[in-house]
């Protein structure tokens, strides 16, 4: 039975390739090609597998991996609209009446079983304690380079909030892998708090090479232990050598997420640390069921009475 419907899904993903493409074949790449070479891939319809990231002012796919730091934007072909808000209040309607045309070209999309369970993830979280969503997915759609504008060392295509980001209009989802791990946090971003950032806003290569060190042994503990992946990330942010034992506060406890936080005296300095098993590490952990935890972010806020 199982294998039926296996075949019977294949077989709607084929069928549903031309109809959306024509004679055209869509060119697999990767998120990292996309990124690096954007110009390369612009108006072609591609085939990429990555993350969804979708949170407030923010629907975007990404791969941890990847050395640039040029988003891809991703929006809905047809009609329909993922609603994610791109700026200064103003929310997308939720359809519109004709398909999406994005430099002069229509965008269809096929609105088959895989796209509406990836809707339906993207659109909320699915577990107690994540802010935003991350979905692992195989999109096939139109990719668009924009127009590049460096500003401050930075470049900004043109598309998504701000002018963030090159844009993937979808086409169809050809897979997307379901969020059933009650011990991994879907997150797309780490909760809003008054301070100052002290690890990157979308941790990435750090926490893929602890992911490698904990599977390799010299970090074995951070499976188990995530309070001491904390109070190592806080000796590190205070700079404390030869400190007596710091007594960390729990302030918030998920089964995949736990927030600590630590002053010296009620007027130091405030730190606070989220240390998680986030999604994405399972597809770069030498066992997929073996996540550590992980600094996915921390905060410094100034002292006060």
């Amino acid at each position: 039975m199982k294998r039926s419907r296996l075949i019977l899904s294949l077989l709607g993903v084929v069928l549903c390739l031309p109809a959306i493409a024509g004679s055209e074949e869509p060119e697999k790449v990767t998120v990292c090609q996309l990124q690096s070479d954007s110009p390369t891939y612009s108006h072609k319809l591609i085939e990429v597998e990555g993350f969804a990231s979708s949170d407030f002012e923010d629907f975007t796919l990404f791969d941890p991996s990847c050395r640039d730091l040029t988003e891809t934007w991703l929006r809905y072909g047809g009609k329909t609209d993922s609603g994610t808000m791109y700026c200064c209040g103003t929310t997308p309607n939720s359809h519109h009446p004709d398909d999406l045309t994005v430099e002069g070209i229509s965008i269809p999309l096929v609105e088959n079983d895989a796209f509406r369970q990836f809707d339906r993830e993207t659109r909320a979280p699915s577990h107690a304690g994540n802010h935003g969503s991350v979905v692992h997915v195989t999109i096939v759609g139109r990719f668009f380079a924009g127009e590049q504008r460096s500003i401050g060392g930075r470049r900004f295509p043109g598309y998504g909030h701000m002018g963030c980001c090159t844009l993937l209009a979808i086409q169809m989802v050809k897979s997307v892998d379901p969020q059933d791990r009650n011990d991994l946090d879907y997150s797309a971003s780490p909760p809003t708090l008054n301070g100052l950032f002290l690890t990157p806003i979308y941790p990435g290569k750090g926490v893929i090479e602890d992911q490698k060190q904990a599977d390799l042994g010299p970090r074995a503990w951070a499976f188990s232990d995530p309070r001491r992946v904390a109070y190592e990330a806080v000796l590190g942010f205070a700079k404390l050598e030869g400190a007596p034992p710091l007594k960390l506060k729990t302030k918030e406890q998920y089964p995949a997420s736990i927030t600590y936080e630590w002053r010296l005296s009620r007027r130091s300095s405030l730190y606070t640390v989220i240390v998680s098993r986030p999604y994405f590490l399972s597809f770069y952990a030498n066992d997929p069921k073996k996540v550590a935890w992980v600094v996915t972010a921390a905060f410094r806020a100034a002292g006060g009475d």
